[in-house]
Order: C-alpha cells, then structure tokens, then sequence
C-alpha cells in the first residue's frame, strides 16, 4: 500500500464525500420529478363540469391534478379547545416543554425543546367551487403542505424555589417553562390539493395520495407557492451534491499532486543516483591506474576512504560522498546540522 497515491484519511474524506453526493444527488432527482409534475399537471377548475370531463376519462382517474376550492367538512366539524366560535376540519395539538441545557464545551447555556404531547385529529371534509360542486379530500394527514394556522398559543412560564436552583446547576438543567398552541385548518379556508382524482360510483369526485408514489400536497399557500417552493428544495438539493463532488475531486487532485510531486522527486534521486554512479565509475579507473596512491586528501568525513562527491544544499558544505549522504538517518549537514533541502554532483578536474 505504500505506492497507492491516496491515503487513509484521504481516502475516508473521499468516501464521505461521495457517499453525500449520491444521496443529495437522489433526493435532488426526487425533488426534481416532483417538479416536473407539478409543472406537468393540469390545473381543473372545480365545477359542474368536472364530474363529466372525469366520466370521460378511461378508468375515470387522473393520476395528477390541481385542485383548488374551500374547505367544508362532511358532518360535524371539530372545535377549537381555546376559541370558542372557532372550527375546523383538521386539528393539531402540540405541548412543548423548553429549558436550557448546559453546554460544557461551549461553556454556556443553550435553548432545548422536548415534546410532552402532541394529537392530531382531522374530520371528512370536500373542496368546494363554483356551482357547489365537490371533491372529497382522502387520507390529509398524509399531504405534505398541511400548513395549519395556529389558533392558540400559550407559554407557560415554569416557577421554581432555592431548592430547584441547586439542583438545576447541578444536573445542568433550567426548566424555562411549557408551550401550548393548537393549529387547525379552518371551515371555508381555500386550499390546494394536488394528487389523484377519481370518480366514484356514486359520482362522488375523491381527491387522494397517487398510487404512483408521487408526492400529495394539500397547500393553504397556493399551487404558484408549492411549485416555488419544491424548485428552491430541488435547487440547495443539487447544490449540495455539487459542493460534495467538488470536494471529492479536489481530494482526488492534491493526491494526485502529492503523487506527483513524490515521483518527481524519485526521478530526481534516481538522476543523481546515476549521475554519481558515472563519478564513482571514472574514480575507479582512475584508482586502477594508480594502484599505489595514497588516500584522497578531500576524503569524506564519514567514511574516510571515498573522496567528497556532492554539495548539501542550502547550507553550501563539501563534506561527504553521496553514498554517505544516503546513508544519513537524517537529512540534515554533518557539518552545521542545517537541514538539507537538496544535494547536487560536485565535479573535481
């Protein structure tokens, strides 16, 4: 493994990034396909007319609409807990308890929020238009958009004693107080509602989650503010997986410049390898010829026998044969112990 350019923690930064790329690039098509739909889908008009267009229609379904009319609900309608006079068709009830929590690492407190309780319950209700005419809203609570509005909200501050205070600093632990607010969707709010349109067979017209799994909204906002919003999602979605690819990419290259640079220098040490190899060589011959010659007088001060091949740089000093300089445990001068960034031939006439 020591040849592979890419390291370990390169290699686990690579992987993450990759990872978070493939899923924020998946939600990015899904967000995707929903827009595509949504542009895609015919915008009906709730009339008398509408139980006709679907009769015609083969299977009398259309697997993607728009929808949009007032809410009424079929039978009783729910009323609010807290405003008296007030009703409505679904009804969400949160109680939230918030306190502050200590933070040893950034030595402070911080808000925390936990849920107590929370009941959601909802009553049949129709989409209403022009003419009377009705389409009736199946299983809302799985719609993605439900907005409701929120017709109470409470705090309800905690009290507590010197006793409590000790043992909030010891557990770390405030108790800010409790959170109550209820949400409903109101008798005759416009809403829209974007999924599967039926008919039945009592030509009752039905509004329902698609059987193709594509996404069913039911929107106070409007179909121009849901399309708006799933392109905004699909747009971070996308940016998001481009910023981990471009991560993923740049890990690659600074391996691919790390690796780059080290066989750079490996050709540069096999150069000199050989370079002085050829010195060695001619000194050889030269030794031959002269059997009976005395030592150089410029031997190396390591070995005491090769004469000095090389200059260290940047410290300038001619001290050593290059087969020494290898042989260093560290690359720095015998001389001035400065480090050695780089050592080049010395040529001797």
């Amino acid at each position: 493994m020591e040849d592979f350019p890419v390291s370990t923690v390169e290699m686990v930064c690579l992987g993450t990034s990759m990872a978070l790329s493939g899923l924020f690039f998946y939600i990015y098509r899904k967000k995707r396909k929903t827009v595509d739909k949504l542009n895609e889908a015919p915008r009906l008009p709730l009339d008398g007319k509408l139980a006709d267009i679907l009769n015609s229609t083969p299977g009398k379904c259309l697997q993607y609409v728009v929808i949009e009319g007032a809410v009424q609900p079929v039978g009783e309608p729910l009323r609010s807990q807290f405003q008296e006079g007030t009703v409505g068709v679904v009804q969400k009830l949160v109680l939230k308890e918030h306190k502050l929590v200590w933070n040893g690492l950034a030595r402070t407190w911080t808000d925390s929020e936990r849920i107590l309780h929370e009941r959601v319950s909802s009553v049949p209700f129709d989409l209403v238009g022009a003419d009377r005419a009705a389409v009736r809203v199946l299983c809302p609570l799985e719609a993605s958009g439900l907005d409701a509005e929120i017709v109470h909200e409470k705090f309800h501050q905690a009290s507590y004693g010197f006793t409590d205070i000790i043992g909030q600093y010891l557990s770390g632990e405030k108790p800010k107080g409790q959170l109550e607010t209820e949400e409903m969707v109101k008798v005759g709010a416009a809403l829209t509602g974007v999924g599967e349109l039926i008919l039945d067979a009592d030509r009752t017209l039905k509004l329902r989650p698609p059987t193709d799994g594509s996404t069913f909204f039911l929107s106070p906002a409007g179909y121009e503010a849901v399309r708006l919003e799933q392109e905004g999602q699909a747009t971070l979605w996308r940016a998001l997986a481009s910023l981990c690819a471009l991560a993923g990419a740049g890990v690659l290259l600074w391996a691919a410049r790390r690796h780059y640079r080290r066989l750079r220098a490996e050709r540069e040490q096999d150069r000199l390898r050989r370079e002085f190899k050829r010195m060695a060589a001619g000194e050889e011959d030269d030794d031959d010829d002269d059997d009976g010659a005395e030592p150089p007088a410029n031997a190396c001060i390591i070995c005491m026998s090769e004469p000095r091949s090389c200059v260290l740089l940047d410290c300038g000093h001619v001290c050593c044969c290059y087969s020494c300089f290898q042989a260093l445990p560290h690359p720095t001068c015998p001389v001035c112990r400065q480090p050695i960034r780089r050592v080049v031939p010395l040529y001797q006439s």
